[in-house]
């Protein structure tokens, strides 16, 4: 056997286990449904072998806050009736909502190089961005419709707040920074300015979009809370692909 085929199919054999052993352990702890767990492995899947370990790595720190985040305060958000699922955890198309704009700018790794590598960040980013402004934004008590300035309920669909705005910006920064220092550390992609800027603008962006959407769209039943974070997600990283590809 060719020594270069010996290499990829060791490597392909390492993200396997090393998504098989992450899926299995958020499933232990709670983190995921079995169903979810299986989506995050598929994903994971497709991204480390597309992408590299070094793209599971950032995935699995955008899990790691996201959870915690879910985790924090977790029963005032049970008395407000603002949990995600009975503890916390996140089922297949939640995963899927979240992870599946991530999962195909990997796939595109092998054509659009770092312009990939930048656009996954700005998908994760997004997710991370509406996730920690949603988790932590509920706990605030002023919130206002994006649109209209109304004065709503915590978790109203487009609520918005100053503490929730605050943390969708600190997520889509932390995101992009510690993602970018990766990419950077293994050599995948270089660390220039629009590589950081465009996915924390993005993930940014991405966050106000889902509240737009929140209180026009999904408010009248036309996107649920899942589509809602799907087209969130893409519409952004398309913003961050039209930039990618003027400048």
């Amino acid at each position: 056997m060719p020594f270069m085929l010996e290499l990829v199919m060791l490597d392909t054999a390492f993200v396997l286990a090393i998504c098989a052993v992450l899926a299995g352990l958020a499933y232990w702890r709670g983190l995921l449904t079995p169903s979810g767990s299986v989506g995050a492995f598929v994903m994971g899947l497709v991204i480390g072998i597309m992408g590299g370990l070094e793209w599971v790595l950032v995935l699995l720190i955008f899990l790691l806050s996201s959870f915690a985040a879910t985790r924090y305060r977790f029963e005032a958000k049970r008395a407000m009736g603002q949990q995600e699922g009975s503890r916390g955890e996140r089922g297949f198309s939640n995963v899927v909502a979240n992870g599946l704009v991530a999962c195909v700018a990997a796939a595109l790794h092998p054509w659009l190089g770092d312009k990939a590598a930048i656009l996954f960040l700005a998908a994760v980013a997004a997710a991370a961005s509406d996730t920690l402004a949603s988790e932590l934004g509920v706990l605030h008590p002023n919130a206002y419709i994006i649109t209209s300035g109304r004065r709503v309920a915590p978790g109203t669909n487009g609520a918005v707040s100053l503490g929730g705005t605050v943390w969708a910006f600190v997520a889509a920064a932390y995101t992009a920074l510690v993602g970018c220092a990766v990419f950077a550390w293994t050599g995948a992609l270089e660390l220039t300015l629009v590589a950081l800027s465009v996915p924390m603008l993005a993930g940014f962006l991405g966050c106000q979009i889902d509240s737009v959407f929140g209180a026009t769209l999904e408010a009248r039943g036309v996107l649920s809370k899942l589509t809602n974070n799907l087209a969130s997600i893409t519409l952004a990283t398309a913003l961050a692909a039209a930039v990618m590809f003027l400048v």
